[in-house]
């Protein structure tokens, strides 16, 4: 149905009359059109292909450019546009920052993407950590924590986790988390103690008030590599690892009817359906009470789904 018959339609059931039809139409039709998602795209699209290219014109080009011009080169992109950002900084505070200058957000993240080629390049080519590679991911990671919380930035604070779960010798991105070896057990508790630290902050950031708005950022990165580690292990290692998988899923579900997430309580529920699954058809041993957990569990899955907007307290 079109504005036009929308608006006939509320004008022909006497809701609204005819200078007021004239009139939402008017509106509706003159009022700008906002291009800021399209322009935010394009910006972060640039980022990455001018960083992708820069890589291109290393890898291409390395015996006729020279290792001291390319360091120089990416550490003048590195400092210009981080000195760009810092000149359009905000004074500090506890909560949200508007910054009016969007460009300097991306300067920043630029800036940081910079350094990180330009750290990985000097360690390829020069080994300055030597065998440390640890101190290579570590230092990262503390740089970019203090210039997400100064310039109020959740890409770089994105960054910074990752830096952070690199040093411990993980993969945090969540399309690349399975990545991960969990069948060591060594990594399994590296992945838990990671994600239950980032829940932490976040819990600590909500309490104090400290960029509080951060949160959302800690939880989901902490909270998916603890459950899909814990969840592993219960796979590769133990059963007993459900103990620590479903008191997440159970704050998972709580944190969704808090903030109304319907990812949160997704997360919560198929995490905790999994796990739950694999360790009571592990434990059944007839054919019978496998057949019964079966529609007991796609029985509970409707009902879910039937009423998941009470489960969240959302009534539209």
């Amino acid at each position: 149905m079109t504005l036009k018959n929308i608006l006939n339609h509320l004008l022909e059931k006497a809701i609204i009359d005819v200078p007021q039809r004239d009139a939402a139409q008017t509106h509706i039709e003159n009022r700008p059109l906002s291009v800021h998602s399209e322009l935010r795209l394009m910006l972060l699209s640039g980022i990455s292909l001018f960083c992708g290219g820069l890589g291109m014109l290393i890898y291409k080009h390395i015996d006729t450019i020279g290792h001291q011009a390319i360091i120089a080169l990416i550490a003048l992109v590195s400092l210009v546009t981080g000195a760009f950002a810092y000149s359009k900084r905000q004074p500090y505070t506890d909560g949200a920052i508007q910054n009016p200058s969007t460009f300097a957000d991306y300067a920043l993240l630029l800036s940081c993407m910079t350094f990180l080629i330009l750290e990985g390049y000097l360690q390829y080519q020069y080994q300055i950590f030597g065998t440390k590679y640890g101190l290579a991911t570590f230092i990262p990671a503390l740089l970019f924590f203090l210039a997400a919380y100064r310039f109020d930035h959740k890409g770089v604070l994105t960054m910074a986790m990752t830096a952070l779960a690199t040093w411990a010798g993980l993969t945090i991105a969540p399309l690349d988390i399975t990545k991960n070896d969990f069948s060591n057990i060594h990594l399994v508790w590296s992945a838990i103690g990671i994600g239950l630290f980032l829940i932490a902050i976040g819990v600590f950031s909500e309490i104090k008030n400290i960029k509080a708005h951060f949160s959302y950022s800690y939880y989901m990165l902490g909270g998916n590599l603890a459950v899909i580690a814990s969840l592993a292990a219960t796979f590769a290692h133990s059963k007993w690892f459900w103990l620590i998988m479903m008191p997440l899923c159970m704050t998972f579900v709580w944190y969704a009817r808090k903030t109304g997430s319907h990812l949160f309580l997704l997360m919560g529920v198929i995490y905790g359906y999994i796990g739950t699954t694999y360790v009571l058809l592990s434990s059944l041993n007839n054919a019978s009470g496998i057949i019964y957990y079966g529609f007991a569990s796609c029985f509970a899955i409707v009902l879910f789904f039937t009423n998941y907007k009470k489960i969240l307290n959302v009534h539209s």
